[in-house]
């Protein structure tokens, strides 16, 4: 009997011990740490920036019958603002800049036995610009006005110079590399008209074309 009694007084207390196991509150399950995104890239703002490289192309002179290839280097500054709308990946910008230049050919004919050469000697450009961004990068197109010095000279005869303003239109990619600073990549083509060489023997209208590929680095303020 008292085997009994200690079974059923056992079997109670392990039916206790469940019921109450039972009402207990369940763990909640771990959760997932929140997902962070990195806010995207604004290229609004003022900025400064350096920019080099090299320009080639070809000079006409009408008078001689004859035309030539003009190559060389420029490296110069550049100022511009750019203003993206919030949300939008259009960039809308102007941009200023003005470099050295040492843009040259030159040739030798029956017309010009002692040689002649054309030269421009510091390029400049105002120009608008329209890119689409892609949170830190940015193709562009650009275009606008360009201005700089055509030097004509026919050695032992005479030379004439001119600040000439023509044209230019090109296009680019631009992307943020760290902190305010961002590099570009950039093609300009760019017509600076012509120029009047009177003093020259056969007299002659030189004009000047050259392509521009040039790489840039702005601090962006």
């Amino acid at each position: 009997m008292r085997r009994v009694l200690v079974a059923t007084m056992g079997l109670l207390g392990l039916a206790a011990t469940q019921a109450v196991a039972a009402d207990l509150p369940r763990a909640m399950p771990p959760t997932k740490a929140p997902v962070m995104f990195a806010p995207a890239y604004n290229w609004t703002g003022f900025y400064l920036g350096i920019q080099g490289g090299g320009g080639f192309g070809r000079s006409d002179w009408s008078g001689f019958g004859t035309d030539t290839d003009v190559s060389g280097g420029l490296v110069g500054g550049t100022i511009g603002y750019n203003w993206q709308g919030v949300g939008s990946p259009w960039v809308f910008g102007l941009e200023g800049d003005i470099a050295w230049a040492n843009i040259k050919g030159d040739f030798t004919n029956a017309l010009c036995p002692t040689g002649c050469e054309v030269k421009n000697s510091w390029l400049g450009t105002g120009r608008g610009r329209l890119g689409y961004a892609w949170d830190r990068w940015m193709p562009y197109v650009t275009g606008g006005v360009a201005f700089g010095e055509v030097k004509a000279t026919q050695n032992g005869v005479g030379s004439v110079s001119d600040t000439n303003v023509g044209w230019t239109v090109g296009a680019g990619v631009e992307g943020a590399i760290v902190g305010n600073w961002t590099a570009k990549l950039e093609y300009l083509y760019v017509d600076l008209g012509d120029i009047s060489c009177n003093g020259c023997v056969a007299g002659s209208n030189i004009d000047f074309r050259t392509h521009v590929v040039r790489a840039g680095l702005n601090w962006r303020f």
